[in-house]
């Protein structure tokens, strides 16, 4: 194996004081240095034997380009807080082997900001809106919840306070911390509604902590969200049947979904907020029907979910391996079960969904060739009958769930 080559240092807004000496002496050794442009003036000048300086202010894939192409060599990374959470670190380990590298983090800026306001780290969602979709936050905002955010500058606060207001959760307190444990920290606080008016003069290195307040709609990270919680044209697996359904598929930790046919997401996105590291891959032909996943992975605070607009099974063979299945229309079209069959890791699950007699029948056979478990969902829902209220019934549903 390659010797450890890339040392990752995290550090804090006070510079080299936050350093222990450990670290300390890492970075004296460092030759060939890699920094933050906000880092760079403080450092630059305490590491008198280096000999090339690279800097994120060319591009991510510039940079990294350089990092790969010095391997073997002794480079050192410069990084804020903990690089492992949510940092460069985490990036980096995807291009190079654990064994290859050697982390020495700081406290994070959610342990920072724990600290300063009494929150119980293990009680508090911990996200990054750095450079990512702000509507990773919908997912979290919830009736008590307690958020830590990274952000990208003192625009993501102000944006965050807008969503939290169209929410229905302007009452939240936000707390802005900015440049913790440097000369220059102080904390911002304001409901999101007064943050949204006011505007307040911020820093762009902040965290930002949301204590949630208000009355708005509980979308609860289990399954079966409201119907209404999507929008859709009517083909929606219904509440009571996409609980069920999810129940068979059964999450787990960074496991990938396929979700084949998937109309308006609704299985895909709720297999996403499962959280977990979950993720899933829809794959429906129809345009309309994707605009509208799309709408609602970012309204429901999955914005992640990759969607490919295609006909399966024709498009199947391209995508990554995945370790569900869940096949909720179609199941009548040729070759498309044995495509997802053949695709699916030995141990996968493949849940099937079917309305109608002929994909019962299609069910019914599979299942005597392969096995697995299958029921019948009836489902009633009271409705109005004249002056009174009635049972008004929805079409049985056939599930059938199998491991390969």
């Amino acid at each position: 194996m390659a010797e450890t080559w890339l040392t990752i240092i995290g550090i804090g807004d006070n510079g080299l004081q936050s350093l222990t000496p450990v670290q300390l002496a890492h970075l004296q050794e460092a030759r060939v240095l890699v920094v933050g442009e906000r880092l760079h003036d403080g450092i630059r000048g305490a590491i008198p034997d280096v000999t090339r300086i690279l800097t994120w202010g060319a591009g991510f894939r510039p940079t990294l380009d350089e990092i790969l192409k010095l391997r073997g060599t002794p480079v050192t990374v410069i990084a804020t807080g903990d690089p492992m959470h949510f940092g460069i670190g985490a990036t980096l380990r995807r291009y190079v082997e654990t064994h290859e590298m050697r982390v020495l983090p700081s406290p994070s800026a959610f342990s920072q900001a724990a600290a300063r306001l009494g929150w119980p780290l293990q009680s508090v969602a911990q996200i990054s809106l750095h450079g990512r979709p702000l509507a990773h936050l919908n997912r979290h905002v919830l009736p008590g919840a307690r958020l830590l955010a990274l952000t990208s500058d003192a625009s993501t606060v102000l944006d965050a306070a807008a969503l939290l207001v169209k929410r229905g959760f302007g009452a939240s307190m936000l707390h802005v911390l900015e440049h913790m444990g440097g000369p220059r920290e102080r904390i911002v606080r304001h409901t999101a509604a007064d943050m949204e008016t006011l505007a307040p003069d911020l820093s762009d290195f902040n965290t930002l902590a949301i204590d949630c307040a208000a009355f708005g709609p509980v979308l609860s990270p289990l399954a079966g969200l409201p119907d209404d919680a999507f929008r859709h044209d009517g083909q929606l697996t219904k509440r009571e049947v996409r609980a069920a359904t999810l129940a068979q598929l059964a999450p787990y930790p960074n496991a990938l979904l396929w979700d084949v046919g998937a109309g308006c997401g609704s299985i895909a996105i709720e297999w996403m907020r499962a959280g977990m590291g979950t993720r899933a891959i829809a794959i429906e032909p129809k345009p309309e029907r994707v605009a509208m996943m799309r709408e609602n992975a970012d309204g429901l605070g999955v914005p992640d979910l990759e969607i490919v607009e295609a006909e399966a099974p024709l498009c199947l063979a391209a995508l990554e391996q995945p370790d569900v299945i869940f096949i909720g229309g179609g199941i009548t079209t040729d070759g498309l079960f044995e495509a997802c069959w053949q695709a699916l890791k030995p141990g996968g699950k493949l849940v099937a969904n079917a309305v109608t007699l002929e994909g019962e029948a299609a069910l019914i056979s599979l299942r005597g060739q392969f096995g697995g478990d299958m029921s019948r969902i009836s489902v009633s829902r009271a409705a109005p009958v004249g002056r009174f209220c009635g049972w008004k019934s929805l079409m049985p549903v056939t599930m059938w769930s199998v491991v390969k």
